[in-house]
């Protein structure tokens, strides 16, 4: 009965709203990331984000009322955010993204004043400077600028790293690098991985070296898992170099292979 609730409301949408294929095209022509895709990839791919687009706000800034934002953009924007469940069925991309109502795009990046306790118990305040932000059942808000550096393959992605932020809240009220698991994958084996990535990234900083993907991920465990989302995405070949057994356990939960998309798309 659901199956067919489901398959019913798929069809009226497309009757009411149907899919503009030439806007797709556009849209996938302006982004390297949706450029890689292939063909069957990038109509199952284009036709969810055109279900996200009227599903979501997309909402701009007032200070960007003057700002070109048309509907390719728009489509691309929500084809950047639908790529993290591209691997999934339809159910799964729905209730992976329950909790994401609105995206607002700001002009400028936006600092925010931060309190953290350290290990000695005192407590230090700072601004800290951010591309994007959201909470729970809060908007995604990103800046313009961050969101116009995103989709390519330079292991940045202001989007990807928001909207990794919602998944890791799907069992939770704040991040902590933890999402809801499928059944293929134990509790035990994602923390094993992913702590193996925390203290090389930790001990790396101790020695005063550089790290093989952005140090933010050394932050907190919720920014580890969406900096390496990112990475995943973006910069796939430097996430599987640097962390091999993490990319393969990314690949097993996002249920894709984005260097193998990496590599056909360079060859091009």
């Amino acid at each position: 009965m659901l199956e067919h609730w489901r398959r019913w409301r798929a069809a009226r949408f497309a009757t009411r709203h149907p899919f503009p294929a030439e806007t797709w095209a556009e849209a996938r022509a302006r982004l390297p990331l949706l450029t890689a895709l292939s063909d069957e990839d990038a109509e199952h791919l284009g036709k969810r984000a055109w279900g996200f687009v009227h599903a979501k706000r997309l909402s701009l800034h007032p200070a960007l009322a003057d700002t070109p934002f048309d509907e390719p953009a728009r489509l691309a924007l929500a084809a950047q955010a639908c790529l993290l469940t591209l691997g999934w069925s339809d159910a799964e991309h729905h209730e992976a993204f329950a909790n994401v109502h609105e995206i607002l795009i700001l002009p400028e990046a936006f600092e925010r004043r931060v309190e953290e306790l350290d290990e000695a118990g005192v407590m230090h305040q700072y601004a800290d400077e951010r591309a994007g932000e959201t909470s729970y059942q809060g908007p995604v808000v990103v800046a313009y600028p961050d969101l116009m550096e995103s989709g390519d393959f330079k292991g940045f992605n202001v989007l990807i790293h928001e909207l990794a932020h919602k998944l890791d809240m799907g069992n939770s009220l704040d991040v902590d690098g933890f999402p809801p698991l499928p059944r293929d994958i134990a509790a035990n084996d994602w923390h094993r991985v992913f702590t193996a990535v925390w203290d090389d990234l930790q001990a790396r900083l101790a020695r005063g070296e550089d790290t093989p993907i952005d140090d933010y991920a050394a932050s907190h465990p919720g920014e580890c898992f969406a900096v390496c989302c990112e990475y995943f995405f973006s910069a796939p070949d430097q996430l599987d170099e640097a962390y091999p057994a993490l990319y393969a356990l990314l690949a097993r939960y996002f249920q894709q292979d984005p260097l193998t998309r990496l590599k056909a798309h360079s060859q091009d």
